[in-house]
């Protein structure tokens, strides 16, 4: 005949239920996107200079690091082998290709490109460009998105890298649905002001996408209080609070802002500040509850 267990025991038994439960949705979500994983530390400040040494970096590269500074990016990143990311707006694949050598072998980038829009004036200028567009002469076609990341996966060990090529307000390829750990979006959020893109349905398939835990991480051209996104086509700036309503009202937490590519000085007033100095650029990291 089966007897009850003393109420000591039951208690015991409950406790013991719960930290297995605990322990189970740590580890594997137990339902719903799992958690992003942090038994794997974040590279190293020496793993990120062996990185940035490698040999077979192009030149373009090395001379856009002295700007971007993707040291102090990676590390804002808190990157880590095995994560799966996705770079929105990949353009030429710098950023790309720095988040595929980061994750490794055991991780996947991929690098999202926009269908391209045969009725555009201008080709649009590169991932982080400050400079002003030229309208006296025409311009050569740049190399499609998807065509320069394919380049790129051609080099060793960045086999991962993948060129996806969705619109900007349903983003995220098939493959990658809750299983990202970090979306980044460098210098292009201000651009789909007047490109017309649906910004909130954006920011709401990014977190969709995200695992519990994940990041999003976003740099832009600061523009003065109050302009919003208005500027963006003119100034290509972009209001840092009006930016940051925005993600957070698709369900983000603000983290963190880095400042290594902040300039106080400049005035904000025009695309390319005078007297010549770098823009104000302002990096911010979210996460997903």
């Amino acid at each position: 005949m089966y007897r009850s267990a003393p109420t000591s025991m039951k208690t015991t038994a409950r406790r013991a239920a719960v930290l297995l439960c605990a322990a189970v949705l740590t580890l594997s979500g137990c339902a719903g996107t799992a958690p992003v994983v942090r038994a794997t530390p974040a590279l190293s400040a020496d793993q990120i200079a062996t990185l940035l040494a490698s040999p077979d970096r192009s030149a373009a590269d090395r001379s856009n690091d002295g700007r971007r500074k993707p040291a102090q990016l990676l590390e804002f990143l808190e990157v880590r082998p095995g994560m799966v990311a996705l770079d929105l707006s990949a353009g030429g694949g710098y950023t790309s290709e720095l988040l595929t050598r980061a994750v490794g072998p055991a991780g996947r980038v991929y690098g999202q490109s926009a269908p391209r829009n045969p009725a555009a004036v201008a080709p649009a200028a590169a991932e982080g460009s400050s400079a002003p567009a030229a309208v006296s002469a025409p311009r050569p076609a740049p190399v499609p998105s998807p065509v320069a990341l394919a380049e790129r996966a051609k080099k060793p060990g960045l086999g991962n890298l993948v060129a996806v090529v969705q619109p900007f307000d349903n983003p995220v390829p098939a493959a990658a649905e809750r299983q990202l750990d970090l979306v980044t979006l460098m210098f292009n959020y201000h651009d789909l002001g007047h490109m017309g893109v649906d910004r909130a349905a954006m920011n709401r398939a990014l977190f969709n996408a995200l695992k519990s835990g994940g990041t999003y991480v976003v740099a832009d051209h600061a523009g003065r209080p109050g302009t919003g996104i208005s500027e963006a086509g003119t100034l290509h700036r972009i209001d840092e609070q009006f930016l940051r309503r925005e993600i957070e009202a698709a369900g983000f937490v603000f983290v963190a802002e880095a400042g290594f590519l902040r300039n106080p000085a400049d005035p904000r007033d025009r695309n390319t500040p005078e007297p010549l100095q770098p823009k104000d650029d302002f990096i911010l990291k979210f996460s997903k509850p």
